[in-house]
């Protein structure tokens, strides 16, 4: 039994979500589907790309992940679909792969309307393109018989750290439902800047000197997330809320020098 998953903005409020799934069983039944979550920020795109890249490694090879927030629908944006790590992903061409793109990532057009269903609307396409190309491709399709291969996919701008005048410097790119703020810093790059050093690590007005291993050693904490990246957090509280910092809000690392 194949695996397709579902990572969307869609809410569920709405029937989008049901209605991709009985596209995906109509077409093929014996599919096991998990939400992975339909609460990405809407229209975040940046968000999409890093909860993708998070949690696809624990699924079994031979998975489907469908992933969609889309905001240029029914624009000349193109549809993806990736083989990558013997996993398959399909979603927009909007940036939301921009995390799997590597040298060992093979990426394809999606132009065969035979996987599609027959008529196309301008603003679903989760449940007109993406969600029946999961299901055919559970079938054995290889992603070749989509499309084109192609290698100029759309990558977000500023989505990894960088290292600007010797100071290591992020971004907060999204908040999980306690209110921590989770960064672009992944734990390799920050090791790698700060070599065992001293260091200061700087976001708002909180300023922290090391990383905590869990979030009740003090009320404003600082460590490395399940997903390795770092982020900060309140204890029995909420950091967005009690600090009042938003999504892009910039966190520099520094050495300290005595």
């Amino acid at each position: 039994m194949k695996t397709i998953t579902l990572l969307t903005d869609f809410g569920l409020k709405d029937p989008y979500v049901g209605i991709m799934k009985g596209v995906i069983l109509s077409i093929n039944p014996d599919i096991r589907i998990v939400d992975i979550t339909h609460d990405v920020e809407p229209q975040d795109i940046r968000e999409g790309a890093f909860l993708l890249k998070e949690y696809y490694q624990y699924f079994p090879r031979d998975s489907i992940h469908v992933a969609i927030v889309d905001p240029t629908v029914g624009s000349n944006r193109r549809a993806l679909i990736l083989y990558k790590d013997g996993h398959v992903f399909v979603g927009p061409d909007n940036g939301i792969f921009s995390l799997l793109i590597e040298s060992d990532t093979e990426s394809y057009v999606i132009t065969n309307r035979d996987f599609m269903l027959k008529q196309i609307s301008s603003s679903f396409h989760g449940r007109d393109v993406f969600a029946p190309i999961a299901a055919h491709v559970a079938y054995g399709h290889h992603p070749s018989a989509l499309g084109e291969k192609v290698i100029d996919l759309v990558c977000l701008t500023n989505i990894y750290p960088d290292i600007i005048n010797a100071v290591l410097t992020g971004e907060v790119v999204r908040f999980d439902r306690f209110g921590n703020a989770i960064t672009n810093i992944d734990i390799e790059t920050f090791n790698d800047f700060t070599g065992g050093n001293d260091f200061r690590i700087h976001i708002g007005d909180i300023d922290f000197a090391s990383l905590h291993k869990s979030y009740y050693e003090q009320d404003f904490t600082c460590l490395v997330g399940s997903s390795g990246y770092l982020e900060f957090g309140y204890y029995k509280g909420n950091f967005q809320e009690k600090t009042g910092i938003s999504r892009g809000e910039a966190v520099a690392v520094k050495l300290f020098e005595l």
